[in-house]
């Protein structure tokens, strides 16, 4: 009978420790699972090498750092960005040298447009031009409310001007400026660099000279220079960006899926509101003003 007993209680033990075993494991968190969501990567085009001729102002500004790599991951194209002077990023279209171009000499642009060289010609973006010198400013360019009256300033004076002189949108307008006030400085007072706006900005801060820059570039290097902005604001130095393809039909080597594919990402909204973000966590105010289907008369107002 005691025996019996001792049974009967092991029996009973066992039963409770299974039910608390199985109570216990009902309550348990399963295991995360190791196994990861696929990245979806964009399909890899036919022909995924594109070509951008594009102006030194957006590649030295940080603007490309960060649409470039949004569009290589968004449509699988590998961009080979060509960061030269308006004029040249216009002559590489010429001769079908460049898919895509991004530039800002509306002027000259027209010809590539008119003679059918270059298709889907977009409105991007625009910022300004300012008149940048050292801060002693002695050839008192603050005191003038005008870029007419600024650069009879500076030619009157003993300041040195720096020139970008490298047929770039900046230097095609800085031109027009000083043809507008019909004067043309030249002597040793007035320096060509041939570079693009970022060394531009540098020699004039090392020589105490006065240029004509974008804002976006001098905002981007400012902590690296001795310049401050002497002249802004006049309507005169609006800066307007455009996007467009180099015609197939004229160059049947060009990469025309990828170039339309471009000109599409930078007219869409997304990228459109990056533009018009990009700078104001960095320097409080947007490098860029998005523009995507606006017409040119509307800008700056």
């Amino acid at each position: 009978m005691q025996k019996k007993f001792k049974r009967i209680s092991l029996s009973v033990s066992l039963l409770l420790i299974a039910v608390v075993m199985l109570v216990v494991g009902c309550g348990t968190t399963p295991a995360p699972s190791t196994s990861k969501t696929p990245t979806v990567e964009a399909p890899k085009p036919a022909n995924p090498n594109l070509i951008l001729a594009t102006t030194t102002s957006t590649q030295d500004s940080g603007l490309l750092d960060v649409l470039i790599p949004d569009f290589e991951k968004k449509t699988g194209y590998k961009v080979q960005t060509v960061a030269v002077g308006t004029g040249a990023a216009l002559a590489m279209g010429e001769k079908g040298d460049a898919d895509v171009l991004l530039v800002h000499a509306p002027a000259s642009e027209k010809k590539l447009v008119d003679n059918k060289t270059a298709i889907n010609y977009q409105l991007v973006m625009h910022n300004d031009f300012i008149i940048v010198g050292p801060a002693a400013d002695p050839a008192k360019v603050k005191g003038t409310k005008t870029t007419a009256d600024a650069l009879k300033a500076i030619y009157a004076s003993s300041s040195i001007f720096v020139s970008r002189g490298d047929d770039s949108g900046t230097d095609k307008m800085e031109k027009a400026l000083w043809t507008k006030v019909n004067l043309k400085p030249v002597g040793t007072k007035y320096q060509s660099t041939g570079q693009g706006m970022g060394q531009t900005l540098t020699i004039a801060s090392e020589k105490e000279g006065y240029t004509l820059t974008d804002r976006a570039t001098y905002l981007a290097t400012k902590k690296n220079l001795k310049l401050e902005i002497v002249l802004e604001g006049d309507a005169s130095l609006l800066n307007i960006y455009h996007v467009m393809q180099v015609n197939p039909e004229k160059f049947p080597k060009v990469n025309a899926d990828g170039a339309k594919a471009f000109v599409d990402f930078m007219i869409s909204k997304e990228t459109q509101a990056q533009i018009g973000t990009f700078g104001k966590e960095k320097f409080g105010q947007s490098l860029f003003f998005p523009d995507a289907g606006k017409k040119m008369e509307e800008l700056g107002k």
